[in-house]
Parts: structure tokens; sequence; C-alpha cells
């Protein structure tokens, strides 16, 4: 009892290091190679056809469709990404894995990948102590790497060895003669095999021996290879359970594709299978299901001899031994041609049904608000147009959609002033903190866009444009700081369990009221560049001064109330804090302003 609980630890601890190798890489990922990985990932990926290629042979070459896929997974996780590209790879990596499939029916053996892992530590734990941050990060996304197919490799270990234990599936024989019904029960066990033992490869090894035995016959082990490819969508499941919605709705389209095609293939699954028989035949290599007639036919007629065959007592070149290793070969052979045929006709119809895929997940796998939709640029992300000058006004919406997200951290900060419930209040700050993270990469990737614009033939008054915008681009970034050092003064206060009253509460709401009113009128600037009123500007000269005057009447009086003791010394330091923090965001607010004036209305005011 004691030894089956350990393993049950152990199975989680191998889980839960396979999700923290994901999360690692992933981090590693966006640190290290965002903007140079963004760039290759989309001209690989750049129309679904060699998006679908590039699945193919990423996972022809790793072996493995579920790491293939998991990597897609953690890309999409770390905006490098968006999802439907993810689906056309996802397309690929389903076919790519029947060259598997074909490694084991050709030469019965598979690279393994986990040869790999200390030689990758090895390489990558220098690379943790190296003074570039660049190669810090790299060295986390190559420990990510490496734990998650360590994590992979020992959750394998963990699981019931049924490869080397095929006889517990014998009593299947009971139920395979049911006709349709037993296609269905058989897809179902080879989908929670695949599942259980994280491998369609091994699947597909103990389907062979279940033929071999004549326990089942060749319709039959198509339908657990059928159901090998639903099983195998288990470990991007997993792995996407620590990732974002983008990261989920991947996984899922995964499953889905799986899902659609095993649908339309049960539909003429008895033709179908008949087709892959002939072409195995056609190409010389035998009739995939003689073994299963061979086999029962000499359990019937010579139980010693069938005995012998498997209790390893019949000498090594005896005449029956040949025959059933052909007939093997003629159901590996065959098997592998299902598989590969069913991938191939799969991903043919599927991959006109990329923009289907995408809407169903997102019907799906709704976020839970429309803000916290993955970070993907929404004007810009495509290549540059040749002509620069038009590119600007692409750089003008988009700062647009920056600063709009950048206000909602503003009523995020201002909720989670009010909240003191410990759960609620971590996920309000983890909340905070990715939008915090989605800023930073928000500006880099504005600002590089914007740099690349400032290369091609610009006007004068263009580059005076693009100058102006990368200010405005720098100052909506430390907006979206300020918001972020709210949240992180009042982790400091929960630690110090400092409370705040009433009178408090109220001054702080009256505050991010007015910062409030001051976006606000800033966002109609931003929208308006070339047409921006003169009254919307003295607007928010107005409302910058009112915050200035509000903060010094909050010092004033601060001081008095600490003094007349109507809070503690420490509520009031985490008080200021927060109000010089709002009084920044107006500042950086009243310098966005000033650059709509100087650049786009130059009007003194």
């Amino acid at each position: 009892m004691s030894y089956s609980f350990l393993d049950l630890l152990c199975l989680l601890g191998s889980v839960a290091m396979f999700l923290y190798g994901m999360k690692v890489m992933s981090e590693g990922l966006q640190k290290a190679a965002g903007d140079r990985l963004r760039t290759i990932l989309s001209a690989m990926t750049r129309n679904r056809f060699t998006g679908m290629l590039t699945g193919i042979v990423i996972t022809a070459l790793i072996q493995s469709s579920s790491a293939s896929t998991v990597m897609v997974v953690s890309f999409v996780n770390a905006g490098l990404m968006t999802l439907g590209q993810s689906m056309a790879v996802i397309f690929g990596a389903n076919v790519g894995t029947t060259f598997t499939a074909w490694i084991i029916s050709l030469f019965g053996f598979k690279v393994d990948t986990s040869a790999f892992i200390l030689p990758l530590i090895a390489c990558a734990v220098p690379l943790l102590f190296a003074n570039a941050s660049r190669k810090k990060s790299i060295g986390e996304f190559l420990i990510g790497f490496a734990l998650m197919f360590m994590g992979l490799d020992m959750i394998s270990d963990y699981v019931p060895d049924l490869q080397s234990n095929p006889e517990m599936f014998a009593f299947l024989e009971r139920y395979a003669s049911m006709g349709f019904a037993s296609v269905l029960l058989f897809m179902f066990v080879g989908m929670i095999i695949t599942a259980v033992i994280q491998s369609s490869a091994a699947t597909f090894a103990i389907v062979l021996i279940m033929c071999t035995k004549g326990w089942i016959s060749f319709d039959l082990a198509c339908a657990v290879v059928l159901g090998s490819n639903i099983g195998t969508t288990i470990t991007p499941l997993l792995a996407s359970m620590s990732g974002n919605v983008a990261a989920k709705r991947t996984a899922m389209g995964h499953l889905l594709f799986n899902l659609f095609g095993i649908v339309w293939t049960l539909a003429v699954f008895y033709p179908f299978v008949r087709l892959n028989v002939h072409i195995t035949e056609w190409l010389g290599q035998g009739d995939p299901d003689s073994i299963f007639n061979y086999v029962n036919d000499l359990e019937a007629t010579d139980p010693q001899l069938y005995n012998s065959i498997f209790d390893g007592s019949l000498p090594a070149g005896h005449p029956v031994l040949a025959k059933i290793a052909q007939m093997q070969f003629s159901v590996s052979f065959g098997l592998s041609m299902f598989h590969t045929v069913f991938n191939l006709i799969n991903g043919a119809i599927m991959i006109w049904l990329t923009g289907f895929y995408v809407t169903v997940v997102e019907k799906l796998l709704p976020a839970k608000h429309k803000e916290e939709e993955e970070f993907q640029l929404k004007f810009i992300a495509g290549g540059l147009m040749s002509a620069s000058e038009l590119n600007i006004a692409q750089a003008e919406k988009e700062i647009v959609v920056y600063a709009q997200r950048v206000q909602r951290m503003i009523g995020m900060a201002q909720n989670i002033v009010h909240n003191n419930s410990g759960n609620e209040f971590t996920k309000q700050f983890s909340r905070i903190e990715k939008y915090e993270e989605i800023s930073d990469r928000m500006e880099i990737e504005i600002a590089n866009y914007l740099n690349r614009c400032s290369e091609g033939r610009l006007s004068n008054e263009g580059k005076h444009r693009i100058a102006a915008m990368l200010r405005i681009v720098s100052e909506i970034e430390s907006i979206a700081d300020c918001c972020y050092g709210v949240a992180r003064i009042l982790i400091r206060k929960q630690e110090g369990h400092v409370n705040f009253n009433d009178e408090i509460s109220r001054n702080i709401d009256s505050m991010f009221i007015a910062v409030e009113a001051a976006m606000t009128n800033m966002m109609l600037l931003l929208r308006n560049f070339e047409t921006a009123e003169q009254a919307d500007i003295i607007t928010s000269y107005n409302q910058e001064r009112e915050i200035n005057n509000m903060r010094n009447q909050l010092r004033v009086s601060n001081v008095e109330n600490i003094n007349n003791h109507h809070y503690e010394y420490q509520a009031g330091i985490y008080y200021m804090d927060i109000i010089g923090s709002l009084e920044k965001i107006g500042d950086y607010i009243i310098n966005v302003v000033d650059e709509v004036r100087a650049q786009f209305r130059n009007k003194p005011v």
C-alpha cells in the first residue's frame, strides 16, 4: 500500500516538474527570444500551408507530436504565435507524428529524446551565471525545456507498465465480436492507453502484440490507433493548464482537430480500413488481417504449437515463426498506412478550416474579461509596407489600443485598494502584474516598429511625428508602471497588517476619479491626433492642476490626521505613497498632451 502511494506521489511530482518546466521555458522565451523568434516564426507560419509544413518537419525531427504541440502551446503562451498560426502547425504535427509509426514499423526503434536532457542542462547552467541578461534568459529557456522533457519521461516511468504487460488486455478479446460497438470500445481503449502512458508509439507497439496473439482483428487495431490520436492530446492539454487563455485554446484546437477527424473516419470506418488494406497489398506487403485468422486457426487446431510460439520454446528458425514475423510486418505496415492516410486526409480537409477552428475554440473558451485576451498587436502585427508614411497611421491606431489597455490598469489599481481578501487580492495583483508585463512588451513592439518606419524615406513632418510617438509610448508605459507601483505598495501594506480607514479610502477614490478623468481626456486627444480641439487640451491642463492641488491638500491633511491620531503613522505613509503615484500618473498624462499639442496642433495654450 505504501509503495503504491509513493508511486502516486512520484507521478504527481513528475506532472509538477512538467508544468514547472513549461512555465520556466515560456518565461525564458518571452525574455530571451521575443522579437527575433517572433520574426522567425512569422516567416515559418506566414500562411496556413507553410505553418503546416513547419509542424510536419518539427514533429518528424523530434518524433513526438506531443512534444511539438507542447512547444507550440508555450509559443502561444509567450505571445510569439497567434492562435491561427498555431492551428496550422498543430495540423502539421499530426501528419509528422506518422513518421514515428513508420520508423517503428520499418526499423523497430524510436529516437529517445530523454538522452539529450542532461547534456542540455550541462549547456544551460553556465548561461545562468552569465553577465548578459539575454544569455541568462536563454539558459532559463533551456532549463525549462529540459525539465519539461524530464517530467514527460518520468510520467511514463510512474504509470502502470502497460507495454511490458499486454496480457492485462487479454480480457478485451471477449468484446471483439460486437460489430461497430467493438470499434467504439477499442477506440476508447486506444485513447485511454495513450493518455496514461503518454505515447502513441507505445500504444502502437501494444496493438501489434495484441494482433500477433490473435486477440483482435486488423479492423479493431485500426480503431485503437484512431483512439490514440485523441489520447495524445492529453499532453498539450496538461501543458496548457499553466498557460493563459490562448494556450488553452491552442490545446483545445489540437483536441478538436482529432475529434472532428475521428467523426468523419467513423462514418466511413469499414470502407476506409479496406482502402488501407488494399493499399498495403498493392505495395506488396500482404494482407494485414491474415495474422488474425492464421493465429486463431492455429490456436483452435494446434494449441500446443500456439502456446510454444509465445512462451519462447519454439526454435528460432522454425518456419511458423518466420511466417508470423512476415505477417507481423504486414500488420505493422498496414497500421502505419492507416495512421498516415488518416492524418493526411484529415490535414488536407482541416487546413481549409483553420479560421473555423479559431472561431470554435474562442466560443468554447471565452476570455473571462475581454481585456485579458492574449497579448497581440492589433494594427502592426504584419510586416512593414513599402510606404513608411502610411505605416505611421497604423502605429497611431496601435498607440490608442495600447493606451486603452493601460487605462484599464487604473481601474484595476482602484479595485485592489478596496480588496483585503487574501485570495481575491492575490488574484487581482496577478492580473495587474500580467498587464504590466504586457505593457512593457507592447512598448518595445511599437517602438521597434516606429524605429523601422524611421529607416524608410520620410518627410520632415513624418520624422517629427515618429519622434513624438516614441515619447508618447514611453509616457504611457510609465503610467502602467505607476499602476503596478500602487499594487506593490498595497502588497507592503498587507504584509505589514496595516488598514486604511474610511477617510483614507474616500480620499484615494477622489484622487483616482481625478486621474481617470484626465486619462479619459488624454484618450480623446490620442484618438484625434490631427483634429484635437483646443478646448480639450485646455481641459487636460486644468485637470493636471486639479490633481496637483488635491495632492498638496491631502499631504497637509495627512500630517494633521496623524498628529490627531485619526489613523496610524504607517497607514499615512502607504496612503501618501499611493497619492504620490497617482499624481505621477497625472504628470505622465500631461506629458502625452504636450506631445499632441506640440506635434499635431502646434498651438500655444
